[in-house]
């Protein structure tokens, strides 16, 4: 089996490197974005469940509730910890190790008795998905650097979908068939992801031999050295804040005057995120052809527009209200994915010795940003109401913006 290793001498640690990579064939692009897809995918199947998964295993409303927030905890200390090992060993091997433990935490979840096991299993579930964060970095180092933003922008389109298309599937098994049977059969979608896998992708060799100590502590050495990388994490984190404010309290204001609408509806708002997520490859194309730097500002700036019209969805009727927020939706969406892509090819070309690393101080930027989106959007909610939200929403997102317009930023544009 090919080694692939980078296209030149890597820093901190960083091994000595080939020629650049072949164009990728379609197919293997295809297996990245699944399984970048249907990993994170596990995150979000339990949490339209809930309700009849609480009752049928006799749980009450309080512990059912840490099911979704130790999934999350383990997905969020497994990039932190887990996501920099994709430097020191062969990402195959650890995709395929974590596919395996994936598949064994969503049985027992399915087979679980009780709320206990549930529990335990909804940790572990969030630490092995985190095989997409070690996905992507993989399809980085695949990719030729022309093409990079391209392949990068597809593979996230995977990885997003699985994120807004969970909730809206899972929802429709568990009504149907129950909700082990969605553990079941998201146990069997991975390990046919894992096996894939372990033919279809080539060995990575190792940019470093760094202990996992120092491994750990070089994340802190990237930060200090790179104010790309700061500004990427910084911008992306605010971004942030406004996504996960606007999902984590939708199902709550669609549920309340004057709309009325169940849990199905803000399900189907899945979609119009859905749709934004498609575009993901060209923001891709156009950090290629254009430089990152422009979308990653012009994602932004999508993202504040969206936003700012989103807050005069009071002041129409129901109807127009609906409208307003399934458009402005796709828009703040759009924005928030193409900015995403884009500083992933930026922090990418930084040192591709260090991709792994370099894109879990990323996602850790990006996930501490949501959870602070969603508790301060809950807070709002209940003390000022939607508009309360949406100028969260606004504010840190023209934060965002005004990081991607800085000095530095310009600076690196220009070079």
């Amino acid at each position: 089996m090919t080694i692939i290793q980078p296209a030149h001498a890597a820093a901190h640690g960083g091994s000595a490197t080939t020629a650049p990579a072949p164009a990728l064939p379609l197919p293997l692009v295809l297996l990245l974005a699944s399984g970048a897809g249907l990993a994170v995918a596990s995150l979000y199947y339990s949490q339209p469940m809930l309700g009849v998964l609480g009752g049928d295993i006799g749980a009450s409303p309080r512990a059912v509730g840490f099911i979704p927030t130790l999934t999350q905890l383990g997905y969020a200390l497994g990039i932190l910890f887990l996501a920099p090992l994709g430097d020191r060993y062969d990402r195959r091997r650890i995709i395929v190790v974590k596919a395996a433990a994936l598949v064994a935490a969503l049985l027992v979840a399915a087979m679980a008795p009780g709320v206990g096991v549930l529990l335990a299993a909804s940790l572990a579930i969030g630490l092995t998905a985190t095989m997409a964060q070690d996905i992507v970095p993989a399809a980085a180092t695949l990719a030729p650097e022309a093409s990079r933003g391209k392949v990068v922008g597809t593979v996230m389109t995977g990885l997003l979908l699985g994120i807004l298309l969970s909730r809206v599937v899972s929802g429709a098994v568990a009504e149907a068939w129950g909700w082990r049977t969605m553990f079941f059969l998201a146990a069997g979608s991975i390990a046919l992801i894992g096996v894939a896998a372990s033919r279809g992708l080539p060995r990575f060799k190792p940019t470093t031999q760094l202990g996992y100590g120092a491994l750990m502590g070089s994340l802190a050495a990237l930060w200090r050295a790179h104010p790309a990388l700061r500004r990427a994490a910084w911008a992306q984190g605010l971004l942030a804040v406004g996504f996960s404010a606007f999902w984590s309290t939708l199902a709550v204001m669609l549920h309340g005057e004057p709309f009325h609408l169940g849990a199905a509806a803000a399900g189907a708002f899945g979609l119009a995120g859905a749709a934004g997520a498609l575009a993901a490859p060209l923001a891709g194309r156009l950090s290629d052809r254009r430089g990152p730097e422009l979308v990653t500002r012009l994602g932004a700036g999508l993202v504040v527009v969206s936003f700012a019209a989103m807050s005069l969805a009071p002041l129409l009727p129901a109807s127009g209200q609906l409208v307003l927020l399934v458009v402005t939706a796709i828009g703040f969406d759009l924005g928030v994915q193409a900015t995403l892509v884009a500083h992933q090819t930026i922090i990418f070309s930084i040192d591709p010795g260090a991709r792994s690393r370099l894109n879990a101080v990323l996602f850790t930027g990006m996930f501490i940003g949501m959870a602070a989106g969603s508790a301060l959007g809950a807070l709002l909610l209940a003390q000022w109401g939607w508009m309360g939200v949406t100028l969260l929403a606004t504010v840190s997102a023209a934060a965002g913006l005004a990081v991607r317009l800085s000095k530095g930023s310009s600076r690196a544009a220009r070079r």
